[in-house]
């Protein structure tokens, strides 16, 4: 075999290395295609790490203003897209590092004294995973947000509620709309709890042992708002339960959205016909010019199969792995960045939908009353009126609704004679519960669609949303 001068890459790995890669070796093993996403947060935990090195007498304090003036001068080309990143130079660590050292000189090699990349790495995808949940989070608000105030807007609005997609019993929209609110906030609940797990700083863990050298990693993790160091240096630099626990957190989100989604597109059927939107969220067809489709919504929908897969693929490369770092674990980016800017693009494109979305009041309110759908109304006011066992209610009404639909009529229509052939002890009183808009009202439970409750959960919604502070 002819030997080749050391790439680059060789170089910065050190004098072990005497010949280059094979180009494949470099194809598979480059990250930087991918994990320059990190850069920022590169920089921010290089600079927090020349700063503890200077305080502890490691470095000189020179060397760390140069080191922290070359970092700042990376950042500023990184944020400008200005900065050149090498497939040569293998990943976003030693890109950043090289720079370094062109723009400070010596300085730049010392930078390196008392960590590893496998530190390195596991402390800037905890900063992004970290960044990313707070600006989700905000997003999330945001969407709940708009929904609650599209339930305050339309509280008392009837519309069929399901079961097995068929006709079930009267809501009101606005309820229907906080049902997503709800769901939205325990997903919110679910990436506060893991944001909470993984603010533990890795750095200074370094290869996987720790370091002899007196560093002070207490300084570097409040530095970068982390709320401890990792307490054991093999779980710190082997650890991605923080990724998956944000993908698991993203994946429910996700599958959120998509159910939300999947009514808007079924509302929006001509078979439907309970929503609108307008031009901004939806497409036309190249060659069916009638069409109008909800792409916006489709698309969103998608999205949770990408992001569950990322879950998924990270937990199989994680399943197998003995401690503690593996080039396996390089897997863990490309996936997760994918996922995670998926499900931020869904959640924007959720918000403006639901922004855009206008009920249909007219198709909503014919179609509440389809199915029998005050059939409980009547057995519970046969509970109520007659004092009969809810079985024996549930009978009676079942033979009323089996002669309204001999009859071709709805309950409201059905004569009281035919009522009082199921049980002689019907009145007239009966006919007061089987309007859609009086079952609603009568909803008035805690948690029922009655519009009192709902304009009052809606805004209690909204006051807490909007007086909340965001951190993305």
């Amino acid at each position: 075999m002819t030997k080749t001068p050391a790439s680059d890459a060789n170089k910065m790995w050190g004098g072990r290395f005497s010949m280059s890669p094979a180009e494949i070796m470099q194809e598979i093993n480059a990250s930087i295609g991918f994990d320059k996403a990190l850069a920022p947060q590169d920089v921010r935990a290089s600079k927090a790490h020349a700063a503890m090195l200077a305080a502890q007498g490691i470095i000189s304090k020179d060397d760390a203003r140069k080191i922290t003036a070359g970092l700042d001068r990376i950042l500023g080309e990184i944020e400008a897209g200005t900065f050149e990143f090498s497939r040569a130079l293998e990943d976003v660590h030693m890109n950043v590092e090289s720079r370094l050292k062109q723009l400070v000189g010596d300085p730049a090699g010392r930078l390196h004294t008392a960590r590893s990349r496998n530190d390195q790495v596991a402390t800037d995808f905890r900063l992004f995973v970290r960044d990313w949940i707070d600006g989700a989070e905000a997003a999330l608000a945001d969407l709940q947000l708009a929904l609650a105030r599209k339930a305050d807007a339309h509280c008392d609005l009837v519309m069929p509620g399901f079961t097995h997609l068929q006709p079930a019993q009267p809501v009101t929209f606005g309820h229907h709309l906080l049902a997503y609110v709800e769901m939205l906030g325990r997903d919110r609940g679910r990436l506060a709890d893991a944001r909470k797990r993984l603010n533990e700083c890795p750095l200074g863990a370094a290869a996987l042992a720790g370091t002899s050298f007196p560093i002070d990693r207490h300084m570097t993790a409040e530095a970068l708002g982390f709320d401890r160091p990792a307490a054991n240096s093999l779980d710190a630099v082997s650890d991605r339960d923080f990724v998956l626990e944000t993908l698991a957190a993203a994946a429910i989100t996700a599958v959120h959205l998509s159910r939300f989604a999947e009514e808007i597109v079924i509302w929006l059927t001509p078979q439907f016909a309970f929503v609108r939107l307008s031009d901004r969220f939806t497409t036309g067809s190249s060659i069916m010019p009638q069409k109008r489709n909800p792409d916006a919504a489709e698309l969103v929908r998608a999205k949770v199969g990408r992001i569950a897969a990322a879950f998924q693929s990270l937990l199989v490369v994680m399943k197998g792995l003995p401690l503690t770092y593996s080039k396996d674990m390089q897997e863990d980016k490309e996936v997760t960045f994918d996922a995670l800017a998926s499900l931020r693009l869904a959640i924007s494109a959720m918000t403006g939908i639901v922004e855009d979305l206008k009920p249909n009041a007219a198709a909503m309110g014919e179609a509440a009353g389809s199915g029998f759908s005050t059939a409980t109304d009547l057995a519970d006011w046969i509970v109520r009126s007659l004092g009969l066992p809810f079985r024996d209610a549930h009978h009676i009404t079942g033979r009323i609704v089996a002669a309204a639909e001999s009859s071709g009529v709805a309950l409201d229509r059905l004569p009281l004679e035919v009522m009082r052939e199921m049980h002689p002890g019907i009145t007239e009183d009966v006919y007061s519960v089987l309007s859609v808009r009086n079952s609603v009202k009568s909803r008035a439970s805690y948690g029922g669609t009655a519009p009192q409750n709902v304009r009052k959960m809606a805004r209690a919604w909204i006051k807490r949303l909007e007086k909340a502070p965001r951190k993305g």
